[in-house]
């Protein structure tokens, strides 16, 4: 008998997942997906990845604004009667009394090591803790944020020029990969969940966009996470003369000089522990991404300038 499967999911990172479901056969009945929201101009109505592919595959899909003291999506799922939800960064709170509408629980695929970066914003965060390793983490939700036992964690090495955007795609592969795995067993009840290490736990707090502002006076290596952490967005930032500066891309170099002194005439900067950071990809408030040999052929930026000073 085929089995009755709920999807939920947002971002880009989601979509492999359910690509991954349909493709491979498991019968998705319907997705939540968090509604279209407003361009910031208004001019446009951005609908969700999830909601793209799942019109592309033809699956219902719903996109309430809230489930919370929502007769409407509780009685929907209620009358569903669903196997298994499975859920990928869906953005919103799963209160407690929808946990026992499906039979073999909630789901969750998480992208780091749990009980390490629960929250919003894992891959970031593990980056710009200059982690050299993360994962997902396979669990199933309960009350509280990302605090469910366990069945399976997958691991990856974080290399020295993995940024948020490599390290996501690489995990969402990675997950479309492993749920195939797990399903079945989670299903046919094969499969054993353990608790987590609730005291090792560790919280990746939604990144506020005044934390890109570099510091120059912190190491190279805590700066070059700072940018790769950050990385497409809302990325990491300085501020010259005025004028917003973000490095997209950048590399540790040996350099040595005064905390934030430009050591060469290629945006060479020299960090808080005598050492230096490479810019290789900057884009100046306004403008579009440049390679630092463009950028610099009109900068004002030169040999001898001081990021100190705003």
């Amino acid at each position: 008998m085929l089995k009755k499967i709920v999807f939920m999911g947002t971002p880009l990172f989601a979509v492999p997942i359910l690509k991954s479901l349909y493709q491979n056969g498991y019968p998705v009945s319907v997705v939540y997906t968090q509604p279209p929201q407003k361009s910031q101009r208004g001019q446009k109505i951005n609908k969700s990845p999830i909601q793209g592919m799942s019109e592309t595959l033809k699956i219902e899909y719903r996109t309430p604004s809230s489930l919370k003291n929502n007769k409407e999506e509780y009685n929907y799922l209620k009358g569903l009667d669903a196997d298994i939800a499975i859920v990928v960064a869906y953005g919103k709170i799963i209160p407690k009394e929808y946990l026992s509408l499906v039979k073999k629980g909630f789901i969750n695929i998480h992208a780091s090591l749990l009980p390490k970066w629960r929250g919003a914003a894992p891959i970031q965060r593990s980056i710009m803790n200059l982690e050299k390793e993360t994962g997902i983490s396979i669990m199933k939700i309960g009350e509280k944020l990302d605090t469910g036992p366990i069945c399976n964690i997958y691991k990856i090495k974080i290399m020295a020029d993995d940024n948020s955007e490599t390290i996501t795609e690489k995990l969402s592969a990675l997950a479309a990969e492993k749920i195939l795995e797990n399903i079945d067993e989670i299903l046919e009840d094969k499969i054993e969940f353990k608790e987590q290490k609730h005291t090792e736990a560790s919280y990746a707090s939604k990144i506020e966009k005044t934390e890109g502002q570099i510091k120059w006076n912190e190491t190279a290596e805590k700066i070059i996470g700072k940018i790769n952490g950050l990385y497409p967005s809302p990325s990491a930032f300085f501020i010259y003369k005025g004028e917003r500066y973000k490095i997209l891309k950048a590399t540790p170099a040996s350099g040595s000089g005064d905390i934030g002194e430009v050591l060469d005439n290629y945006l060479e900067i020299s960090c808080g522990n005598k050492k230096s950071i490479k810019v290789l990809e900057i884009q100046r408030q306004g403008k579009r991404p440049q390679s630092i040999s463009e950028f610099m052929l009109g900068s004002k930026i030169k040999k001898g300038s001081n990021l100190n000073n705003v």
